[in-house]
């Protein structure tokens, strides 16, 4: 039911009264509350709201605190509810992240928490890289006619930069072997794309690498995550490693490389560096067997140079992704200054993130190369607090973002690797 709601503006009492009195419908669904699986229900009402198949340009309402016939349950909504709610935005599971407004109202003098999902300018929106869709009052998997329609939808002028197609490429710029074994093999969309039998080039529509099966012009992302070539298209998309024998850049080089390829092979490739660069310290005192230390946990560095190359600017930029290793500290700099919501006053914040590039963001937690979004500072603080290790520092303004992680030793106090 459409009531003529501006989108921008919450219902008021009487229209959430009348929402509330028609029951359950394509546009208006009720839980009662948070527990057991009704989390993951809500998000996936949530992306079906989002991706609106049947293109009614209105929002989708989840409303929590009704039975399935409207009725309040009486429970209290809290403030813990309320951030429960708001964390999808950060969770990663919902991507790209739809607008959703959500609010604490009361209904019959029962506390509610109301939930206002607003279409996508972006489908298909995915939950856990499945595409939900509302079919009338109940919810469903889209089938492949149905991903076909949702990405007609799409405004080629609200698209982010990582999904503009990059004009005169073809297939022959992706390399369809790494596409199909390692792309495919660890997104979780596998087994639905496998099960609407799909054709190759559906694939690559389907996962946004392509611009469409009718234009296979590859996207930002497809040439970021598959391409053959990245820097042809992106002169920027690298990294430059440098390892110096001392806390300045005037010191000797001790090693020095352009580290380019797709995403995966940057990583992968930094791994390699870091493992073998990264000094250790001996223990032969309190054990019989001698115990080596790293002095950076790599797990925090893994974590850094993922968030860096996945919030960097990639558009305007041929500076690349500088990752400095020096004697008392490693330092990563980063193009393209706070994005959205983060500004150079709030950057750090807890809980505070957006997205320049959601869709590489949405890749890179396919692949395995982050764990969710929005956490991957917080997760490197921890790691450094479990390793009684110096905090990151930040370096912010709107040209880029350096992160740099101290030392647990001193220069002087190390052994030879």
């Amino acid at each position: 039911m459409h009531l003529g709601v501006d989108q921008q503006l919450s219902p008021s009492d009487q229209q959430l009264g009348e929402l509330i009195s028609h029951g359950k419908s394509a546009s208006v669904v009720f839980k009662r509350s948070l527990r057991g699986g009704a989390r993951r229900r809500i998000e996936e009402a949530v992306c079906a709201f989002a991706n609106d198949l049947p293109g009614t340009g209105s929002p989708g309402f989840v409303i929590v605190g009704l039975a399935g016939n409207g009725s309040p349950v009486g429970g209290r909504i809290s403030d813990r509810i309320l951030t429960n709610l708001g964390n999808m935005r950060t969770d990663g599971n919902i991507v790209p992240f739809p607008t959703i407004h959500i609010e604490k109202r009361s209904y019959q003098n029962c506390e509610i928490a109301l939930l206002m999902v607003e279409p996508s300018d972006s489908p298909p929106v995915r939950y856990e890289g499945v595409i939900h869709v509302r079919v009338g009052p109940r919810r469903g998997t889209a089938t492949a006619q149905d991903e076909r329609i949702l990405k007609a939808k799409r405004h080629h002028g609200n698209r982010p930069f990582d999904l503009q197609p990059i004009p005169n490429t073809t297939l022959n710029d992706l390399n369809l072997s790494q596409f199909k074994h390692d792309y495919l093999k660890k997104d979780d969309s596998q087994a639905i794309l496998e099960a609407n039998e799909l054709s190759l080039r559906e694939r690559l529509a389907a996962l946004k690498t392509i611009k469409s099966t009718d234009e296979p012009l590859s996207t930002v992302l497809g040439i970021l995550t598959i391409g053959k070539s990245p820097r042809d298209y992106l002169p920027g998309a690298y990294v430059q490693f440098l390892r110096v024998n001392g806390t300045s850049l005037t010191a000797s080089v001790l090693d020095d490389e352009e580290i380019h390829g797709t995403v995966v092979d940057i990583l992968r490739r930094l791994d390699e560096k870091f493992r073998a660069h990264i000094m250790t310290s001996g223990d032969i005192v309190s054990a019989d067997i001698e115990r080596r230390t790293s002095t950076y946990p790599l797990s925090v560095l893994q974590q850094i140079v993922a968030n860096a190359i996945m919030h960097r600017s990639y558009e305007g930029t041929n500076v690349p992704v500088r990752v400095y290793l020096y004697a008392d500290r490693i330092e990563v700099i980063s193009p393209g200054g706070p994005f959205g919501q983060v500004s150079v006053e709030n950057f750090g914040a807890r809980g505070l993130t957006d997205y320049r590039s959601p869709n590489l963001s949405e890749a890179m937690k396919a692949l395995r190369y982050v764990q969710g979004f929005g956490i991957g500072i917080a997760i490197a603080r921890q790691r450094l607090k479990e390793f009684g290790h110096p905090d990151l520092r930040f370096q912010v303004d709107q040209h880029h973002v350096m992160v740099s992680i101290p030392s647990r030793y001193r220069p002087e106090s190390r052994c030879n690797r």
